[in-house]
């Protein structure tokens, strides 16, 4: 798997004793999981491992068969890609490693129109992980059915010589901001992202990220968009994590690297 000097096993372990979860700052519908006691998604990567989700889908050629790309680590999932990765869409010019729903249970659990959604989850992005000129969603969510979207989408961005991680409504014009930070100050630490998400073909999304780990870590962007295209169009909407990105930016920010997530929680408002 790609190398990872940035994130040793012994400097995940002090990070997570680390962590300190503290009274959230935010009330309403950007509070994120601050009250949500039982949540309907929370899985234990020890204990569920791949069977948190409904599929993986990475290396669909099997070009690669003795790579490892989605692994459990202790308590979080590691997301490995590699840069002559291809995936079977795009004619060669992309490459994913995601897994796609939220399963509890045996049962996957569907985001339908006019439902709200809270999603919540840690996330690690190490400096080999690098914002593109072309697209790059380590976040993203789509209608099975018809495979359409992606709709509303996380991604990692660069504007000239600036990189920004950027929460959009990705399959409205002109794929508009919902938040969005610059990418430097998040990399090689526990972040948080919180969603709440209202599907529909005029739905809502609202994001908050936090620059630390944890409903009380200190939120750097926020912002919440109405009538934002996220449809289920008769199926449900399916979040997907991981990254999924063109190789037709730059060679220097197409680099063999991972990402990391844990604490994945999910709850129907």
């Amino acid at each position: 798997m790609p190398d990872s000097p940035e994130f040793p096993r012994r400097t995940a372990l002090r990070t997570m004793a680390g962590a300190a979860l503290a009274v959230p700052v935010l009330a309403g519908p950007l509070a994120g999981f601050a009250s949500a006691a039982s949540p309907l998604w929370h899985p234990d990567p020890v204990k569920d491992g791949l069977k948190a989700f409904e599929g993986v889908e990475a290396d669909r050629g099997g070009l690669h068969p003795d790579r490892k790309y989605v692994v459990v680590e202790g308590d979080h999932y590691r997301f490995n890609i590699w840069r002559d990765d291809r995936d079977t869409t795009g004619g060669g010019d992309r490459q994913r490693t995601e897994t796609k729903g939220m399963v509890q249970n045996g049962s996957a659990l569907k985001m339908r129109d006019g439902e709200t959604w809270a999603l919540s989850y840690e996330m690690f992005i190490p400096a080999s992980l690098h914002g593109t000129s072309r697209f790059t969603h380590i976040f993203q969510t789509k209608t099975p059915a018809t495979n359409h979207g992606p709709w509303v989408t996380l991604d990692l961005v660069r504007d000239g010589g600036t990189e920004m991680i950027s929460a959009r409504a990705y399959a409205n014009p002109g794929s508009p901001s919902i938040a969005a930070a610059k990418l430097a100050p998040l990399r090689d630490k526990w972040i948080t992202v919180e969603w709440t998400l209202t599907p529909g073909d005029a739905g809502a999304a609202a994001c908050v990220l936090r620059g630390g780990a944890g409903p009380g870590a200190p939120v750097v962007a926020q912002g919440r968009k109405t009538g934002v295209k996220l449809p289920d169009e008769g199926d449900y909407v399916r979040p997907k994590w991981g990254i999924y990105r063109s190789v037709e930016s730059a060679s220097a920010d197409v680099l063999s690297t991972y990402l990391l997530f844990r604490n994945y929680r999910a709850e129907r408002k």
